[in-house]
């Protein structure tokens, strides 16, 4: 490991520590456990102590490095396609897990999901989400991270609205 110039070893250790606690829970992939995630993050941040160069601060260039670097992963590992137009996600979103996801809400054995219209759902909450919580949605459905207590509230408003505009059924 290659300890910059007026640290030593542990303040290193901290720093490259501090940065993976915070950054990689936002880069949890479908499948993966957050703490594999940042244990793939400590050893690609030990791996860029080879590559500083001291002129910025070591906590910006691991965290930049880092972000980088986990979405390359991302991008090689979880989508198929050359061109923007034509790439597709392979993977759910780890955003909308099972607890949260709202297709889960419904009894998927009953007459009401065998039936249900998702264009008319998509629709209604194109329609209805308030203007302050648009842009958090679109950040659920696009697997982008945001903070657990917004995403729950964000949540609850889609299933809220789905449930005034009779697409929502609960199990019972």
């Amino acid at each position: 490991m290659n300890i910059p110039e007026g640290m030593d070893e542990q303040d290193v250790l901290d720093i490259i520590e501090t940065i993976c606690n915070r950054i990689s829970p936002k880069y949890t992939f479908y499948g993966y456990a957050v703490d594999d995630i940042k244990q793939e993050s400590f050893i690609i941040c030990v791996e860029a102590l080879n590559r500083y160069d001291g002129i910025r601060p070591l906590e910006n260039f691991l965290s930049v490095n880092l972000s980088n670097r986990l979405k390359t992963f991302m991008r090689d590992n979880y989508f198929i396609g050359t061109s923007n137009e034509d790439r597709k996600k392979l993977v759910q979103p780890a955003q909308l897990d099972h607890e949260n996801s709202l297709i889960d809400s419904f009894s998927l054995n009953s007459e009401y999901a065998r039936e249900m219209n998702t264009d008319d759902m998509v629709d209604a909450i194109d329609k209805n989400i308030p203007s302050n919580m648009r842009m958090d949605y679109l950040k659920i459905l696009n697997d982008i991270y945001i903070p657990k207590p917004r995403k729950e509230e964000v949540l609850e408003t889609v299933t809220n609205i789905l449930r005034e505009h009779g697409h929502y059924e609960e199990e019972g």
